[in-house]
Formats: C-alpha cells, structure tokens, sequence
C-alpha cells in the first residue's frame, strides 16, 4: 500500500509518502518546511502566523512531493492529523486532504498526532512489533506513557500533570539565553557542563504512579537563575546539564516501572525530546540492563520533529485494517487524546 501523509499540527508542514507490506512501513519520500526560524522572534509559535505559514507551504510542498515522479503514484489512501494541535494550523492540512480524497477518489484516514510519534520508531524496521509494548512520548505539549496490546489497541499509562518535558527544556533555554527551540539548545550547552553541579528535583520520583510534573523543577530553576551568586556567564552549561540529567532520569526511571507493571516486550521512544541523545542513551542502557530480552526502538531524529512520515506509517495501519473515515466527517479537534 502506498499512504499519502499530511501533517500541519503546529509550525513545521510536512508531506511524506510511504509504502507498507504486513508490518513494514518504509519512508519513500518526506519534505518538511520549517518555522523555526519565524517563531525564533517569539521564542514560540504564534497560531495565527503559524496558520498564515502552513497555507503558503503546503500546496507547493505537494507538488514537489509528487513531482519527482512523471507519472504519480497511485494512492491507496491519505493520512492526516486531525489532532490535537494548533487549531487554525490542523485545519489546513485537514481540509487539503479532504479536497485531494474528493478530487482524486482516494480514501482518507484520520490519524491521531500522538499516535504518529508512537509508530515513528518503527519506520524501516522488518521485525514485527512485539507486544505488549510501552511508549514513552515526549515533547514540547506533551509527556506520556502509554501501553500498547495491538496495532491501534492503547492504554494512558501516565501523563504529565502540568508542563510537558520539553515545555522545560525550552523555557530553560529561555532563562539562560540559548534560544529558540529549547531542547537542542540544552543539550548542545549541556556538553560543556556538569549535571551534578545544582541539586535539582526530580519530580514525582517517589510517587508510585506513572504521571510527571515539570513546573515544580521550571520554578527550581527560575530560583536558581535569579539568585545573585549565579553567574549565568560561568555557570549556564552546568544549569543546562544538571536541568537535562533531572528530565532524562525522571522520564526513565518512571518508563522502566511501565515496562515492569505490563511486561513489556517492546519499548517505543517518540516525540521531539526524543533526538535528545542523553535521554536517547539512558533509556537504551537501562532497559538493556534490566529487560534483556525487551526490544528498545528509537526513531531516527528525523522522525522525532513533526513529520508526515510518522502520520503515513500510523495511517497505513488504520488503512490495512480498511479503518477509513468519509471526508465530510473529518474535522480538526486540538484536544482529540489518543486514550
């Protein structure tokens, strides 16, 4: 099956082409147009520009997507993400799609945001997805733990409570002047500095439960910044290392109990904190140590961003499973949860 994917959830428009057999899902063609730079200004995004960008971008962003081939490929269906996200800016990939599976008879799929960064590891990957398997979802709005029985089968296991992990990488970023976006930031100051050199919390360690919370360890920091024995000159690549060795122990720490409770037998990391390469080796090591036997999958850090070729891979499954949805019944939802 060949699967047009569509993705407009945020600030980056993305249009991906994939081709799947029984398990496998293989990434064809991506291309991705990037505000990075826009939101840059106001170290976030704007809705409304984000919006304004999308609908400049995501026409031409077809066209060269499709014509690299001079006779198109056929499609089998078309993947968008119809949430959650930024409203104005789901809402145009969500109607571009609905106007190409009329204008084309093509059958449409409705595939969840989060849903497409659980399945973003297993792109390119010939070995079958062996369940029960736990995901570990983890970006600027969002930080969950959720467990899968099957293709499209999911259970909340945990959740943030307040900000997400990446909502303090980024506002880190922001206290210490690194810019825009946060966790890339972090990480590359983080290099240069000692994790162990403030005493930060780790939130909800004790807790017997799979939740987190971040604005508790945002506070820890913003105190920390502002007393005036910190010199921000000397001191910034501590803060970054010591602010991303509390996120990457916590989000570990809690992802190890959720493979314990179910028996998991893969583990998924997804979402943009996930080209965090401390995060990225933490959780491999320790699941290596202690699940031996436990897959550990971890997408390449293309597909960490927002991208259609994790909407197309999500989609495909839905699409095999002939779980296709009448374009007049699609509509953009930026609360719709994946459980």
């Amino acid at each position: 099956m060949t699967i047009l994917g569509i993705e407009s959830s945020c600030d980056e428009t993305a249009v991906a082409l994939v081709r799947g057999s029984g398990d496998t899902v293989r990434e064809t063609r991506s291309l991705v147009a990037s505000q990075a730079a826009t939101h840059a200004k106001t170290a976030g995004v704007v809705p409304e520009v984000a919006a304004r960008e999308h609908v400049g971008a995501i026409i031409p962003l077809l066209d060269a997507l499709l014509g690299a081939w001079k006779t198109p490929p056929k499609l089998d269906a078309i993947a968008v993400t119809g949430g959650p996200g930024l409203f104005s800016s789901l809402m145009v990939g969500v109607e571009t799609a609905k106007a190409l599976a009329f204008a084309w008879d093509v059958p449409l799929v409705r595939v969840n945001h989060i849903e497409g960064h659980v399945y973003s590891p297993s792109i390119g990957v010939q070995t079958p997805l062996r369940f029960p398997a736990v995901a570990l979802i983890v970006s600027g709005g969002h930080t969950e733990l959720i467990a899968m029985r099957g293709h499209g089968q999911y259970r909340l296991m945990g959740r943030t409570r307040d900000d997400a992990a990446g909502e303090a990488f980024d506002k880190t970023a922001h206290l210490l002047g690194l810019g825009y976006p946060g966790g890339p930031a972090i990480a590359e100051s983080a290099l240069a500095g000692d994790p162990a050199a403030f005493d930060l919390p780790r939130p909800m360690m004790k807790e017997k439960n799979l939740d987190f919370s971040f604005a508790g360890l945002k506070t820890a920091v913003l105190y920390a910044v502002k007393d005036v024995r910190f010199d921000i000159k000397v001191s910034k690549n501590d803060m970054a290392a010591s602010v991303q060795a509390a996120i990457v122990e916590v989000l570990v720490e809690k992802t190890v109990r959720a493979v314990r409770a179910c028996k998991a037998k893969t583990v998924l990391l997804g979402g943009g904190v996930a080209a965090n390469d401390a995060l990225r080796g933490a959780l491999a090591g320790r699941i290596a140590d202690e699940f031996p036997f436990t897959d550990v999958r971890i997408p390449k850090k293309s597909h960490t961003t927002d991208n259609a070729v994790m909407i197309a891979a999500a989609g495909y499954h839905h699409a095999r499973r002939k779980r296709f949805v009448r374009p007049e019944r699609i509509a953009a939802d930026p609360n719709w949860e994946l459980v």
